[in-house]
């Protein structure tokens, strides 16, 4: 079971065909902190990555998406970007899971005390 559902689901983790066509023509670049694994064709014009677990397009660091897409030539991994002090550490898209951002006085608020953002009317 585990075989079929490798060779025809893409989200589950890297297809049989991509599996193949990253041992015949892949070259390792590197890894991100992640544990996705990043390649290239020899030639350099074909760049992808085998992602770490569930394959969600946000998990790709900005410097290596910038690699990915050809933004520049050099990997992460050569020429690391210069990161500012206000710059904050990479972080998956989190839209949908518990963990995603609520708002003061959302009803998805753990704390009902945050939820009060407004006093109900009453008639007088």
């Amino acid at each position: 079971m585990y075989f079929l559902k490798r060779m025809l689901t893409w989200w589950n983790t890297q297809t049989l065909g991509t599996q193949i066509f990253t041992a015949r023509k892949g070259v390792k670049v590197g890894a991100d902190s992640a544990g996705n694994t990043f390649f290239q064709t020899r030639d350099g014009k074909r760049r992808w990555v085998i992602f770490n677990g569930e394959m969600e397009a946000s998990r790709v660091s900005p410097d290596w998406h910038g690699w990915l897409h050809h933004t520049w030539d050099q990997p992460p991994t050569e020429a690391p970007l210069k990161k500012k002090a206000w710059e904050k550490p990479h972080q998956e898209n989190l839209t949908g899971t518990p963990a995603a951002y609520a708002p003061p006085g959302s009803i998805r608020r753990d704390d009902p005390v945050q939820r009060r953002d407004y006093e109900a009317w009453q008639p007088e």
